[in-house]
């Protein structure tokens, strides 16, 4: 079950009932486009910042729509004037997790007020063991030494009461570094550790193979991919055998401006939105499912992740059943 490994809105529950009128599983939106970094495999965001009062109109919606979990990013969230409050409105109507991706650099004392508030689960980037290698990969060029031990502090403190997950990107910059990469990350003590190759890179990860037992045996996430990579599987892209129906769209989303797309990755990749976000974005997510094919869009076929590609065709596994025993999802 994906939810064992760590995917905690992947359920086998959600695979089996998901519809266009069930629960909201997991929605994300984009505050603003303003980042302190400059990532080079970072294709940034062609957005305005939301106004407070649109993102309050979003929000209400998704809990309309009974929504469970909610993703803040951008850009980098934590630039956002109005997040704080936006965690205690959804901390306040009873949004099981609220989750911050963010690049890790602002100060403990902005963090520990977040979780306060309300956040109990954060994703932070940080693309290397080691400070030139993180430093080239954020982009930094001046004050060399400004965020590298920030970010690392900040993952271990996290770490020891909250649900804390390492992201790192790699490419032909930092490829060489993974192995150390991860190690170093592993010793900050996070709950889990996402590796991914940048989408212009798009390879395999295929330098991993000794990674210690102990570090893998931490991190469910890790193992799962060191799993596909094993099986000489990449992280992005769907095979001819996988389901060509995205069935987490009808009760999955992003939002960047006035739009709501597929998926985060389908957003960040530069596809079109489905629609204009209004009270008939379920009707139009349904739509979508209905006539898409991820096999004849080269964003979904070449970007679709391992995680989502298994959970479609776990969804695509329980309609065959139902539909066997005489019923109609």
């Amino acid at each position: 079950m994906l939810d064992d490994i760590g995917f905690y809105t992947l359920t086998d529950k959600r695979a089996e009932n998901a519809n266009s009128q069930s629960n909201l599983m997991r929605c994300e939106i984009l505050l603003t486009p303003k980042c302190n970094l400059h990532c080079p495999y970072c294709r940034g965001l062609n957005q305005k910042e939301l106004p407070l009062p649109y993102v309050q109109y979003v929000l209400q919606l998704w809990i309309d729509n009974g929504l469970q979990n909610i993703r803040f990013s951008g850009g980098e969230p934590t630039l956002y004037p109005y997040l704080k409050s936006l965690i205690k409105g959804c901390k306040e109507v009873g949004i099981k997790r609220i989750a911050i991706s963010t690049n890790g650099t602002q100060t403990l004392n902005y963090y520990k007020a977040l979780v306060d508030l309300g956040v109990n689960d954060f994703s932070i980037s940080l693309d290397g063991g080691c400070c030139s290698t993180a430093n080239k990969m954020m982009g930094i060029q001046k004050d060399k030494n400004k965020y590298f031990d920030r970010i690392s502090k900040n993952i271990q403190y996290l770490s020891w009461y909250n649900y804390v997950t390492v992201g790192a990107v790699f490419n032909e910059e930092n490829i060489n570094d993974v192995y150390k990469t991860i190690l170093y990350i592993d010793s900050l003590n996070p709950s889990d550790i996402r590796i991914i190759s940048s989408a212009q890179y798009n390879k395999v990860l295929d330098n991993l193979k000794d990674l210690p037992e102990g570090v893998l045996n931490r991190h469910p996430i890790l193992r799962y991919r060191m799993n596909n990579y094993k099986n000489n599987r990449n992280v992005r892209g769907i095979k001819n055998s996988d389901t060509n129906k995205c069935y987490l769209v009808r009760d999955d989303m992003a939002v960047a401006g006035r739009y709501h797309y597929p998926c985060i990755i389908y957003l960040r990749e530069g596809g079109k939105p489905i629609g204009v976000f209004d009270d008939n974005f379920r009707n139009q997510r349904q739509k979508w499912f209905e006539r898409h094919n991820t096999h004849k869009d080269l964003i979904c076929k070449n970007n679709c992740l391992d995680v989502c590609i298994d959970y479609n065709n776990k969804c695509k596994g329980f309609k065959k059943e139902i539909n066997s025993e005489g019923n109609h999802s």
